[in-house]
């Protein structure tokens, strides 16, 4: 492109000027432009060739914003992980021992309609207990611990199921989280209202400077969080404990579990 420019130049004959528009948001009149002269003399009677550059953009034509929303749904379902610790003064003793209270918490489960699929041993193992005080480290016996992790579970059993099964052997509660059936419809829900808030507030901001909206050119979701989602609606809706009864052998409050959905939003701007 230079050689060509130069050939040009020295040929006497200018280059025709080359332009691109850069408009501003509604506006008629070109707001930028950027001027590049380039040249070199080859004598006075030598014209000079110039290019005048302004760029045009669609950006300007258009506003983003965001929206966010946040519900408040009750948990009905739940998913508890305990433990089971043994020792003995030997290996197969403290085995023995771990798989007696073991097969009861589970025997426990059953009887309380938990099914098998929803009962999972997540981890175990078997350690050998020593004397670190002493030069040899000698070993004075072993312990095993055994974790259950237990899905499924309506809420108003939580209570219930914790408390009979450390009375089977349990003897570690791990962690309890709580989930919700209907995440799916309340995220819907949320999203409706985080895209509310983004078209308020588009419209709000194109008023303020003159403008109005076209529509809606690019959404954006960013608040997914399926977390605390249950997917198993039958097994939520199915037969449950009564909840005194669960109140009376253990207090289980699972209060609320916020979903929120957020959306960012490119909105045409017009006039």
């Amino acid at each position: 492109m230079m050689n060509q420019n130069l050939n040009e130049a020295f040929s006497g004959k200018p280059k025709k000027p080359s332009f691109r528009v850069f408009a501003a948001a509604g506006a008629s009149a070109v707001l930028g432009a950027a001027l590049l002269l380039s040249g070199c003399s080859a004598g006075a009677q030598t014209a000079v060739p110039y290019t005048v550059q302004i760029q045009n953009s669609d950006d300007l034509n258009t506003i983003t914003v965001t929206g966010r929303e946040e519900i408040s749904v009750a948990p009905d379902m739940a998913e508890l992980t305990y433990s089971v610790y043994s020792q003995g003064n030997t290996a197969s003793e403290c085995q023995e021992a771990n798989s007696k209270d073991l097969a009861a918490a589970i025997e426990t489960l059953k009887g309380l309609g938990v099914e098998e699929a929803s009962i999972q041993t997540s981890s175990y193992g078997l350690n050998p207990i020593r004397n670190w005080n002493s030069g040899e480290q000698e070993i004075t016996g072993y312990e095993m611990e055994t974790i259950i992790t237990v899905s499924d579970i309506p809420i108003d059993q939580a209570g219930t199921i914790i408390s009979q099964s450390v009375a089977a052997g349990v003897n570690s509660i791990d962690s309890l989280r709580y989930f919700a059936s209907s995440y799916d419809a309340s995220y819907q829900e949320a999203l409706k209202g985080a895209m509310a808030m983004a078209q308020e507030k588009a419209e709000a901001i194109a008023e303020a400077s003159g403008r109005t909206l076209t529509g809606v050119i690019r959404v954006q979701e960013t608040g997914y969080n399926p977390t605390v989602r249950y997917a198993n609606a039958a097994l939520a809706s199915g037969a449950r404990a009564e909840t005194s009864a669960a109140m009376e052998e253990m207090s289980v409050m699972p209060g609320e579990i916020d979903i929120e959905a957020s959306v960012t939003v490119d909105f045409g701007l017009d006039g």
